[in-house]
Protein backbone atom coordinates (compact mmCIF):
# COMPACT_ATOMS: atom_id res chain seq x y z
CA UNK A 1 0.00 0.00 0.00
CA UNK A 2 2.73 2.57 0.47
CA UNK A 3 4.99 1.54 -2.28
CA UNK A 4 1.40 2.84 -4.09
CA UNK A 5 1.18 5.78 -1.69
CA UNK A 6 4.94 6.98 -2.51
CA UNK A 7 4.40 6.35 -6.29
CA UNK A 8 1.19 8.43 -6.33
CA UNK A 9 3.01 11.52 -4.09
CA UNK A 10 6.34 11.75 -5.62
CA UNK A 11 4.14 11.24 -9.53
CA UNK A 12 1.65 14.36 -8.28
CA UNK A 13 4.29 16.25 -6.82
CA UNK A 14 6.69 16.31 -9.18
CA UNK A 15 4.90 16.96 -12.19
CA UNK A 16 3.51 19.88 -10.19
CA UNK A 17 7.21 21.02 -9.41
CA UNK A 18 7.95 20.62 -13.45
CA UNK A 19 5.14 23.31 -14.03
CA UNK A 20 5.74 25.41 -10.92
CA UNK A 21 9.27 27.11 -10.53
CA UNK A 22 8.47 27.96 -7.05
CA UNK A 23 7.46 24.20 -5.86
CA UNK A 24 10.65 23.33 -7.37
CA UNK A 25 12.72 25.86 -5.37
CA UNK A 26 10.52 24.95 -2.10
CA UNK A 27 11.28 21.52 -1.97
CA UNK A 28 14.36 21.17 -3.80
CA UNK A 29 17.57 20.45 -2.04
CA UNK A 30 19.64 23.46 -1.30
CA UNK A 31 21.98 23.61 1.52
CA UNK A 32 21.84 27.38 2.17
CA UNK A 33 18.09 26.73 2.62
CA UNK A 34 18.98 24.13 5.41
CA UNK A 35 21.98 25.52 7.23
CA UNK A 36 20.99 29.20 7.18
CA UNK A 37 16.83 28.98 6.91
CA UNK A 38 16.87 25.41 8.99
CA UNK A 39 14.70 23.96 6.26
CA UNK A 40 15.34 20.35 7.44
CA UNK A 41 12.65 19.07 5.82
CA UNK A 42 14.56 19.53 2.55
CA UNK A 43 16.23 16.39 3.31
CA UNK A 44 13.03 14.25 2.64
CA UNK A 45 11.29 16.66 0.01
CA UNK A 46 14.09 16.73 -2.34
CA UNK A 47 13.11 12.61 -3.48
CA UNK A 48 9.32 13.90 -4.75
CA UNK A 49 10.90 16.07 -6.89
CA UNK A 50 12.64 15.18 -10.27
CA UNK A 51 14.25 16.82 -12.95
CA UNK A 52 11.97 15.76 -16.05
CA UNK A 53 9.54 12.74 -16.85
CA UNK A 54 12.25 10.26 -17.64
CA UNK A 55 14.00 10.66 -14.72
CA UNK A 56 10.53 10.35 -12.71
CA UNK A 57 9.27 7.44 -14.66
CA UNK A 58 12.97 5.50 -14.28
CA UNK A 59 12.60 6.02 -10.50
CA UNK A 60 8.93 4.90 -10.22
CA UNK A 61 9.46 2.27 -12.23
CA UNK A 62 11.66 0.42 -10.09
CA UNK A 63 10.04 1.28 -7.15
CA UNK A 64 7.03 -0.40 -8.31
CA UNK A 65 8.60 -3.90 -9.20
CA UNK A 66 10.88 -3.61 -5.90
CA UNK A 67 9.12 -1.58 -3.53
CA UNK A 68 6.00 -3.94 -3.11
CA UNK A 69 8.01 -6.85 -2.38
CA UNK A 70 9.93 -5.18 0.33
CA UNK A 71 6.88 -3.90 1.73
CA UNK A 72 5.61 -7.09 2.11
CA UNK A 73 8.22 -8.73 3.88
CA UNK A 74 8.96 -5.84 6.32
CA UNK A 75 5.16 -5.95 7.05
CA UNK A 76 4.86 -9.63 7.49
CA UNK A 77 8.05 -9.74 9.30
CA UNK A 78 7.51 -6.89 11.74
CA UNK A 79 4.73 -3.89 11.52
CA UNK A 80 2.89 -1.97 8.97
CA UNK A 81 5.03 1.23 9.70
CA UNK A 82 8.72 -0.17 9.06
CA UNK A 83 8.79 0.01 5.12
CA UNK A 84 7.72 3.98 5.33
CA UNK A 85 9.84 4.09 8.03
CA UNK A 86 12.89 2.62 5.47
CA UNK A 87 11.63 4.73 2.86
CA UNK A 88 11.91 8.14 4.53
CA UNK A 89 14.81 7.49 6.57
CA UNK A 90 16.73 6.46 2.97
CA UNK A 91 15.88 9.57 1.19
CA UNK A 92 17.76 11.51 3.92
CA UNK A 93 20.71 8.91 4.43
CA UNK A 94 20.91 8.75 0.97
CA UNK A 95 21.98 12.52 0.55
CA UNK A 96 24.24 13.02 3.69
CA UNK A 97 26.99 12.92 2.19
CA UNK A 98 26.19 14.63 -0.63
CA UNK A 99 24.91 17.83 1.95
CA UNK A 100 28.06 17.74 3.87
CA UNK A 101 29.91 17.42 0.56
CA UNK A 102 28.11 20.90 -0.84
CA UNK A 103 26.75 21.98 2.38
CA UNK A 104 28.60 25.47 1.97
CA UNK A 105 27.91 25.70 -1.93
CA UNK A 106 25.27 27.88 -3.01
CA UNK A 107 25.22 26.93 -6.02
CA UNK A 108 24.53 22.94 -5.51
CA UNK A 109 21.01 21.48 -5.91
CA UNK A 110 20.12 18.08 -5.84
CA UNK A 111 16.33 15.99 -6.48
CA UNK A 112 15.17 12.92 -7.07
CA UNK A 113 14.37 9.46 -5.01
CA UNK A 114 16.69 7.51 -6.55
CA UNK A 115 18.50 7.26 -3.25
CA UNK A 116 15.75 5.89 -1.30
CA UNK A 117 14.77 3.63 -4.39
CA UNK A 118 18.56 1.83 -4.65
CA UNK A 119 17.96 1.72 -0.60
CA UNK A 120 14.60 -0.72 -2.01
CA UNK A 121 16.47 -2.23 -4.41
CA UNK A 122 19.40 -3.51 -2.94
CA UNK A 123 17.52 -4.85 -0.11
CA UNK A 124 15.49 -6.69 -2.35
CA UNK A 125 19.05 -8.16 -3.92
CA UNK A 126 19.45 -9.79 -0.61
CA UNK A 127 16.29 -11.67 -0.52
CA UNK A 128 16.67 -12.61 -4.17
CA UNK A 129 19.77 -12.29 -5.75
CA UNK A 130 19.68 -14.42 -8.68
CA UNK A 131 15.96 -13.19 -9.60
CA UNK A 132 16.10 -11.63 -13.16
CA UNK A 133 16.63 -8.48 -13.96
CA UNK A 134 15.97 -6.37 -16.95
CA UNK A 135 18.50 -3.44 -17.75
CA UNK A 136 17.87 -1.38 -20.51
CA UNK A 137 16.22 -4.76 -21.90
CA UNK A 138 18.83 -7.17 -21.07
CA UNK A 139 18.19 -9.78 -18.25
CA UNK A 140 20.65 -10.27 -15.45
CA UNK A 141 20.88 -11.32 -12.59
CA UNK A 142 20.44 -9.13 -9.92
CA UNK A 143 23.86 -9.47 -7.85
CA UNK A 144 25.42 -9.37 -10.85
CA UNK A 145 23.63 -6.04 -11.37
CA UNK A 146 24.16 -5.06 -8.22
CA UNK A 147 28.42 -5.88 -8.27
CA UNK A 148 28.57 -3.61 -11.97
CA UNK A 149 26.01 -1.24 -10.53
CA UNK A 150 28.57 -0.59 -6.95
CA UNK A 151 31.23 -0.33 -9.87
CA UNK A 152 30.15 2.15 -12.16
CA UNK A 153 28.59 3.98 -9.19
CA UNK A 154 32.27 4.93 -7.76
CA UNK A 155 33.72 5.19 -11.05
CA UNK A 156 31.26 7.81 -12.17
CA UNK A 157 31.70 9.74 -8.52
CA UNK A 158 35.16 9.69 -9.25
CA UNK A 159 34.96 10.95 -12.52
CA UNK A 160 32.51 13.11 -12.45
CA UNK A 161 30.81 15.27 -15.29
CA UNK A 162 27.52 13.76 -15.61
CA UNK A 163 25.00 15.64 -13.22
CA UNK A 164 23.80 12.48 -11.59
CA UNK A 165 24.53 11.81 -7.55
CA UNK A 166 26.37 8.55 -7.21
CA UNK A 167 27.39 8.85 -4.16
CA UNK A 168 23.60 9.14 -3.27
CA UNK A 169 23.28 5.68 -5.25
CA UNK A 170 25.57 4.08 -3.02
CA UNK A 171 24.67 5.71 0.24
CA UNK A 172 21.19 4.44 -0.56
CA UNK A 173 22.37 0.83 -1.40
CA UNK A 174 24.21 0.39 1.21
CA UNK A 175 21.43 1.45 3.71
CA UNK A 176 19.54 -0.50 2.21
CA UNK A 177 21.49 -3.50 2.92
CA UNK A 178 22.60 -2.22 6.65
CA UNK A 179 18.42 -1.63 7.04
CA UNK A 180 17.65 -5.11 6.22
CA UNK A 181 20.09 -6.57 8.44
CA UNK A 182 19.52 -4.86 11.15
CA UNK A 183 16.09 -5.29 11.18
CA UNK A 184 16.32 -9.65 10.41
CA UNK A 185 20.23 -10.31 11.11
CA UNK A 186 19.13 -13.58 9.62
CA UNK A 187 18.60 -12.35 6.04
CA UNK A 188 22.62 -12.46 5.65
CA UNK A 189 22.81 -16.02 6.25
CA UNK A 190 19.59 -16.63 3.91
CA UNK A 191 21.73 -14.26 1.28
CA UNK A 192 24.37 -16.54 1.52
CA UNK A 193 22.67 -19.40 1.48
CA UNK A 194 20.76 -18.28 -2.00
CA UNK A 195 24.05 -17.31 -3.51
CA UNK A 196 25.22 -21.12 -3.07
CA UNK A 197 22.78 -22.34 -5.40
CA UNK A 198 22.87 -20.14 -8.39
CA UNK A 199 19.68 -20.04 -10.88
CA UNK A 200 18.66 -18.15 -13.31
Amino acid sequence: MFTLIFIAVTAVVSLLALNNRRIADRLILWPPAIDKKHQYDRLITHGFIHADFMHLFFNMFTLFFFGRQIEGFMTQETAWWVFPLFYLSALVVAILPTYLKHQKDPNYLGLGASGAVSAVLFAFILLAPWSRILVFVIPMPAILFAVLYVVYSIWMDRRGGDRVNHSAHLAGAAYGVMFMLIMRPEVFSHFLGELSRPHF
